[in-house]
């Protein structure tokens, strides 16, 4: 009787592919974690099934908006999460820097800014703003100053006309300031003012103005095929619970001219 063989050589261990996503905190950094880091995972898993290699996705969150747009440009991350602004600025940093997708809202690439005064304000206008107090975001924040900052000069509103106005960083400390009555008014996203409002702030809308919904943009480095493969997972997955989780209506594709707005509010602001 003749035994079949067993080959005693070692199975060659699966190769695996580790990641790095970038982003930066424009809301509280434990907030930023919460939101990623399910669909981040099941990215890695549906990653691993399309390229037949697991990958695995860590996660870095930069302070400031300058430094993850830095760490972007010089591949430090593979993949990022950034506001349009900071799509644009990274794009001029390095022209390499590729779009893998860009969040829908409702099936379109636009969605709200706006800017806030207190509830109980008696401005009703932008122009009335003159003489008074302005809360931006942080400096390179597309709604929080280049978007608020080229309404305000539409309006005939430049930073001399303004009593006085400060970047304090993050949307939510915006509202919070405006609501405390600490300036007259303040630049944010739509939805952290929502969200401020069922918190008991006391603030409301002045106006509302466009933005560009935020790209998913890959290193100059990262392998075309990953790209591809992130993209397939991206924009097929739009139904998925945990993908409407970072965007609520899932993905679409992109190119670069979409941000065109945002570079004329750059160059805009750049009077203000």
């Amino acid at each position: 009787m003749v035994l079949g063989l067993v080959s005693l050589a070692p199975i060659p261990a699966r190769a695996e592919i580790t990641l790095t996503f970038g982003t930066y905190a424009a809301d509280k950094p434990t907030q930023t974690v919460r939101k990623y880091r399910p669909f981040l995972s099941f990215l890695a898993d549906r990653l691993s099934e399309r390229l037949g290699e697991k990958v695995s996705i860590k996660m870095t969150i930069a302070k400031e908006y300058e430094e993850g747009i830095r760490q972007l440009a010089e591949g430090e991350v593979d993949f990022a999460r950034f506001g349009p602004a900071s799509y644009v600025m990274v794009k001029d940093l390095n022209p390499q820097i590729r779009i893998v997708a860009i969040e829908s809202k409702k099936g379109k690439k636009r969605f709200k800014g706006v800017i806030v005064v207190h509830r109980d304000s008696p401005v009703q206008s932008l122009q009335e703003l003159a003489g008074l107090t302005f809360a931006f975001g942080d400096e390179l924040s597309t709604i929080g100053r280049y978007l608020a900052q080229a309404e305000l000069l539409k309006a005939g509103i430049s930073g001399a006309d303004l009593h006085s106005f400060d970047y304090l960083g993050r949307h939510d400390l915006v509202g919070v300031a405006v609501g405390s009555g600490k300036y007259a008014a303040g630049a944010l996203k739509e939805s952290t003012y929502k969200n401020l409002i069922t918190k008991g702030v006391p603030i409301r809308v002045l106006m509302t103005f466009d933005n560009v919904t935020k790209p998913w943009l890959a290193s100059a480095d990262l392998d075309e095929e990953i790209i591809q493969a992130m993209r397939d997972v991206m924009l097929s997955s739009q139904n998925e619970e945990i993908v409407r989780r970072v965007s609520k209506n899932g993905f679409l594709a992109s190119k670069d001219a979409d941000y065109d707005l945002i570079r004329e509010a750059i160059e805009q602001s750049r009077g203000f």
